[in-house]
C-alpha cells in the first residue's frame, strides 16, 4: 500500500470515532485525542519512510570496513603516516583518515588537550577511530551541497571526489564521529575509501591492531563525538516515491 493510501486510511479511522449526530461525551473526546495522536505518529512514520526495523537502502552498501583493537595499539601512529603517504604523497598525520592522535594519553595533563574520549583524562586506552562507511542515509553525503561524496566500486566505499569538492567543510560538521579530514594545502575534504581493498593503515600496523573485514553496521554501537549539523533536511519520502 502506498503512503497516500495509508494516510487516507488513517484519516478515515480518525473520523470513524465521531459518529454524526451524536453528542460529544468525555469518552468520545478522549477517543478523538487518542486517534489524533496515533494519526500524527503514523504520518511522521510515513513521511520519513521508515519501516519496522527494515532500512530502505538507496546508497549502495559498502562491502568492507577497517576495525581496530585498542588493547593492541601502542600509539606509534604508523597507520596515520601510511595513510597520508599513500593517499597524499606526504607525511601528514594531522590529515590522516584514521585518527589516533586525538585519543593518545600522556599523563594527567595530556599531550593533546583536545576532545578526549578514552585518551586524555580517560582510561589510558589509545582508541583508533575510523570511518564507519555508514549505511543509507550517509550523513556526510547528504550534507554535501555539491554531491561530491559518492560510492566507489568495487567496495562501494564512500569517497570524496576532489574535483567536485569546494572545501565548504559541511561534511566535517555532518559526520557524527568527525572522521572527515581536511587538507589546508589543497582546501579539499577527504575521507577513508579503504584504499580499494588494501588499507595501508592495516598493512603498516606493527601490532596487528587493525583489521580489514566484511562490512558490519557500527553506527549504532560507537558513541558519536559530536551532534552532527546538516545543511539540508531531506525526508526519506523524497527519495522513496
Amino acid at each position: 500500500m502506498t503512503a497516500p493510501h495509508e494516510a487516507n486510511g488513517i484519516v478515515e479511522q480518525l473520523f470513524s470515532v465521531i459518529p454524526p449526530g451524536e453528542p460529544v461525551s468525555r469518552r468520545r473526546v478522549l477517543k478523538i485525542c487518542g486517534a489524533t495522536v496515533a494519526w500524527i505518529a503514523s504520518w511522521d512514520y510515513l513521511r520519513m519512510g521508515r519501516s519496522l526495523g527494515v532500512p530502505l537502502i538507496i546508497t549502495e552498501q559498502a562491502t568492507g570496513l577497517v576495525v581496530a583493537d585498542p588493547a593492541r595499539c601502542v600509539g606509534c601512529r604508523r597507520c596515520e603516516l601510511a595513510c597520508t603517504e599513500y593517499n597524499d604523497g606526504k607525511s601528514s598525520p594531522e590529515t590522516a583518515r584514521i585518527k589516533v592522535r586525538r585519543n593518545l594519553h600522556f599523563g594527567p595533563s595530556g599531550l593533546y588537550a583536545e576532545k578526549g574520549r578514552d585518551g586524555d583524562w580517560g582510561t589510558g586506552l589509545i582508541v583508533q577511530e575510523f570511518c564507519k562507511q555508514c549505511p543509507h542515509p550517509v550523513p556526510c553525503a547528504d550534507a554535501c551541497p555539491n554531491g561530491a561524496i559518492k560510492v566507489k566500486p568495487p567496495l562501494n566505499a564512500r569517497v570524496i571526489d576532489p574535483a567536485a569538492c569546494t572545501g565548504c567543510k559541511l561534511c566535517l560538521k555532518a559526520c557524527p564521529w568527525e572522521m572527515i579530514a581536511f587538507d589546508p594545502e589543497t582546501s579539499k575534504a577527504t575521507k577513508c575509501f579503504l584504499c580499494d581493498g588494501q588499507p595501508k593503515c592495516v598493512e603498516a600496523c606493527p601490532a596487528e591492531a587493525l583489521r580489514f573485514i566484511p562490512w558490519v553496521d557500527l553506527t549504532g554501537r560507537v558513541p558519536p563525538r559530536i551532534t552532527p549539523i546538516l545543511n539540508k533536511s531531506v525526508a526519506c519520502v523524497d527519495c522513496h516515491q
